[in-house]
């Protein structure tokens, strides 16, 4: 008897840690709030690089930024620096994948915008991100996508390139260069990756705060030797320094701490489509802060890009994690 009581003990110990039940949101907006609001900060990225110093190469700006945030998030992340040793080998794999596309991002994305323009190469990354975030999901079992996702998706993807490709569509276009797309497209890709392997280490109960510092922390290590390659006078100057503070501990630290957290609730999926919401903020940004136009045709992207959003995170909202 004192063995079967033991045994029985020992399964309905197992089956309980196996049955955990998952946090309840905290509200209608628990999770794609913290999302929506890093997007609003990763929105200032633009205004904050373009008054980087003159001559301060773009890649080394995005460098130098992700370097400060990164190492800020690995060095407060509670657990950050014991997670890859509870993590299974499976998991660790995971992290430096997810940290090879953290790195990737900037590395592609700044040399887009070199050869394509901002306005071409956001739309393509940004656009393309909740594409790739759905179809490997998929791929990968995690999650099948929905038709309201689908529809969400494609009125935000149709209504930020109308929002931010206007100028261009009221006007004579350029012709389109076929390697700044293609790195374009790679930094959506990217995005993509990383936003679903913190995903998915985060709804196998790791905390959010140490996922994204262990990504960001091996991040920032790998851009390193871009930064030394580059870097120049600019980053001792007063501005330069106050454009990679903002760009590291605004854009960086504080809006990733945000998405890691927004990650607890909302699928990987959902959250590349909720942060479309960036170029919106950029370009209101640009038309508050630095006196740019935008002609009528990008302000009914910009009403599209919003219903879509706002189709997409009430619901979504509601039920928690899509599935």
């Amino acid at each position: 008897m004192p063995n079967d009581t033991s045994s029985q003990f020992s399964r309905a110990r197992t089956g309980a840690a196996r049955t955990r039940p998952r946090p309840r949101p905290a509200g209608p907006l628990a999770g794609p709030l913290p999302i929506l609001t890093a997007a609003v900060l990763w929105g200032t990225t633009g205004t904050a690089g373009s008054l980087a110093p003159a001559g301060a190469p773009a890649a080394a700006v995005g460098a130098a930024g992700l370097l400060l945030g990164g190492l800020l998030l690995f060095l407060t992340a509670p657990g950050g620096r014991s997670l890859p040793r509870t993590c299974t080998g499976g998991e660790r794999r995971l992290l430096a994948l997810g940290a090879l596309a953290v790195a990737g991002y900037p590395l592609t994305f700044y040399p887009a915008v070199a050869r394509t323009g901002v306005a071409v190469a956001t739309v393509i990354a940004l656009g393309s991100a909740p594409v790739f975030a759905g179809l490997l999901a998929w791929l990968t079992r995690q999650s099948r996508p929905t038709v309201r996702w689908a529809t969400a998706t494609v009125a935000a993807v149709l209504g930020c390139a109308v929002l931010v490709l206007g100028p261009e569509l009221a006007g004579d276009g350029a012709p389109m260069d076929a390697v700044g797309v293609l790195l374009a497209g790679l930094a959506g890709l990217s995005y993509a990756v990383y936003a679903l392997v913190g995903g998915r280490l985060i709804a196998r109960g790791h905390a959010s705060g140490a996922v994204m510092g262990v990504m960001f922390g091996g991040a920032s290590l790998l851009v390193l030797p871009v930064l030394l390659w580059s870097a120049g006078p600019w980053l001792s100057t007063a501005r330069g320094a106050l454009v990679v503070l903002h760009l590291g501990l605004v854009t960086t630290f504080l809006a990733y701490r945000l998405f890691g957290h927004g990650l607890r609730r909302t699928a990987a999926q959902v959250a590349t489509t909720l942060t479309l919401l960036e170029p919106a903020v950029a370009a209101v940004l640009g038309v508050a802060v630095l006196g740019e136009r935008l002609p009528a045709v990008s302000w009914c992207g910009l009403a599209v890009l919003a219903l879509g959003i706002v189709f997409l995170t009430f619901p979504a909202g509601a039920r928690g994690r899509e599935r």
